[in-house]
């Protein structure tokens, strides 16, 4: 795995988000109720704090608790909620050496179907059926993992030229696309909402 994704909006970051799938299924974990670029930057600046450059499911699983949560916490801090989600991604990766020896590409290294991806990428702590299918449309869309019925198991994210999630962002212009389309489903849902009361 070695592309260029334009998640963070930051060279280093993306950079580390293409050539590291642990680092790759971190961001993902951290996206929600924060910025998609802040989200993705994540996995980049725990691994500067941990003072490597890469992130090792093994190191992350065997952290003392409080200490990453700690490292997590350190100013900016990593996410909105520092403490829990350092608590998430200790979970991710003890999942990970439990289930694919530390390996994060294990998980869809030799999957046969778009289906059984899912399945795999649900069992991850953390993840979803709606995150589990935007990671899916991220490893078809832009890492070139595409199984059998891969865009049927991704759903609506799967959709050639759709801009609904971080799957579909390569650049600004497709970050902008995505956050106006974020914002009428929030707009949709909120009005949905009202009009039920």
């Amino acid at each position: 795995m070695d592309v260029t994704l334009h998640l963070a909006q930051d060279p280093e970051a993306d950079a580390l988000l293409g050539r590291s799938p642990l680092a790759a299924l971190v961001g993902m974990l951290l996206d929600q109720q924060v910025p998609m670029e802040w989200a993705f930057k994540g996995p980049a600046t725990i691994a500067q704090r941990l003072g490597a450059d890469d992130l090792d499911a093994h190191e992350i699983a065997l952290h003392e608790p409080e200490a990453f949560a700690a490292l997590l916490s350190q100013k900016p801090a990593v996410h909105r909620y520092p403490g829990s989600m350092a608590k998430r991604i200790q979970q991710l990766c003890q999942y990970l050496v439990e289930h694919y020896d530390g390996d994060a590409e294990a998980v869809w290294k030799d999957v046969g179907t778009g289906k059984e991806l899912l399945k795999r990428l649900s069992e991850l702590p953390g993840f979803g059926k709606q995150k589990a299918q935007i990671f899916l449309a991220l490893l078809g869309k832009q890492l070139g993992v595409q199984p059998t019925g891969w865009r049927e198991a991704a759903g609506s994210y799967g959709e050639p030229g759709s801009f609904r999630s971080v799957a579909d962002i390569t650049g600004p212009e497709s970050l902008t696309k995505v956050r106006a389309h974020k914002q009428e489903m929030k707009a949709a849902a909120k009005a949905a909402k009202a009009g039920g009361r």
